[in-house]
C-alpha cells in the first residue's frame, strides 16, 4: 500500500543526509556566503542529520516522527530566510522549500491533523 507520509519521510531524510554528507563543500560555501561561523554550520548539520535519522526511525516507531518533522521544518524555514538574505536566485530556494512543505505535511500527519 502506498503511504505518502512514509515516502515524504524518506525523501526528507535521504535528501538531508545526502546534502550534508556528500555535498558538504556546497554547504561550506553557502554558510560562508551567509556569514555564519563554522560552529553554527556544524550544529545545524548535526541537528539536521539527527532529525533525518529520527524520521527514518519513525518508519518503525511512529511516536518519533512529530518532533523531528517540526525541527526539520524550522531549519528549512531558516534556509529560506538565509537564501533570501543573500538574494539567491529562486532555483536555490526550491529544494529547501519543497523539504519545508514535506516537513510540515509529515508533522501534520503525525499529529493526526491531516488524514
Amino acid at each position: 500500500m502506498f503511504d505518502a507520509m512514509r515516502v515524504a519521510q524518506l525523501v526528507i531524510a535521504i535528501s538531508v543526509i545526502f546534502v550534508w554528507v556528500f555535498r558538504f563543500e556546497n554547504i561550506e560555501r553557502e554558510f560562508r556566503e551567509y556569514g555564519l561561523p563554522d560552529v553554527v554550520r556544524n550544529a545545524v548539520g548535526a541537528s539536521k542529520i539527527a532529525a533525518a535519522t529520527l524520521l527514518l526511525a519513525g518508519l518503525w516507531y511512529p511516536a518519533l516522527i512529530f518532533v523531528p518533522a517540526v525541527v526539520m521544518a524550522v531549519f528549512m524555514l531558516g534556509a529560506q530566510i538565509a537564501h533570501a538574505r543573500v538574494r539567491h536566485a529562486p532555483q536555490k530556494y526550491a529544494a529547501s522549500f519543497a523539504l519545508l512543505l514535506l516537513s510540515v505535511y509529515v508533522a501534520l500527519m503525525a499529529k493526526g491533523v491531516l488524514r
